[in-house]
């Protein structure tokens, strides 16, 4: 039998995908398989709140449960609004978000830095178990990595969107005071970490550390 691999329901998208980001081949150490939901494009999951993606998410996930994934995750930290819906409807662990690192970390230490902080609510934290009181801080409205990632445009500056991640976790820390922890909601923000805690000082956790995390961890009990 095929050896067990985590299975990754990715957006539809065009984007330049960086090393450290979920959609890389080379990002994660374990085996993984990937297969794009159509129809499921960045305006739509992260300004429209996925409206009518459910179905095609679930779809897509049984597809890769009945090839052999142990476990599931998603491209987009704001699918984090499915969690409970697909957990419930898929028979292995379902990862949607780094989100879902928050009810993990000690209560009034952690805030989050998003692509986009008005469309990030309290729909999103309350599906994850998060308090939704945690802060949160957003890329520049219009800046040029929000600009590519939502609008998937097949344009990418990287030195110009790490100082844009790096910036926002900074305001984060203006706004909501020393944090010990700082989650990454974007799946694309994991190339910018390093740089996030150098300037922070923060512990900051992505998707590729939640992931990575909880299937070594699932590895464990097999």
């Amino acid at each position: 039998m095929a050896a067990p691999f985590l299975g990754i329901l990715m957006l539809q998208t065009r984007f330049p995908r960086l090393p450290g980001d979920i959609g890389h081949p080379h990002t994660f150490a374990f085996p993984v398989r990937r297969r794009v939901v159509a129809g499921a494009s960045p305006q739509r999951v992260v300004r429209e709140q996925a409206a009518g993606l459910l179905q095609p998410f679930v779809d897509a996930a049984r597809q890769l449960v009945d090839e052999g994934a142990a476990a599931l995750a998603t491209s987009c930290g704001f699918l984090a609004m499915f969690q409970p819906q697909l957990q419930a409807a898929l028979p292995v662990p379902v990862w949607t978000s780094s989100l879902l690192k928050l009810a993990e970390l000690p209560p009034g230490s952690a805030g989050v830095v998003t692509v986009d902080a008005q469309a990030l609510g309290t729909a999103h934290l309350r599906a994850v178990g998060a308090d939704v009181a945690t802060p949160v801080a957003g890329l520049p409205p219009g800046c040029r990595l929000q600009r590519t990632l939502v609008d998937d445009l097949p344009m990418l500056d990287e030195a110009d969107a790490q100082a844009e991640v790096v910036q926002a976790a900074l305001r984060l820390l203006q706004q909501a005071g020393p944090l010990q922890h700082i989650v990454l909601e974007c799946t694309n923000m994991p190339p910018y970490a390093a740089a996030v805690h150098a300037a922070t000082g923060a512990t900051v956790h992505d998707i590729t550390t939640v992931l990575t995390e909880r299937w070594s961890a699932l590895s464990l009990t097999e």
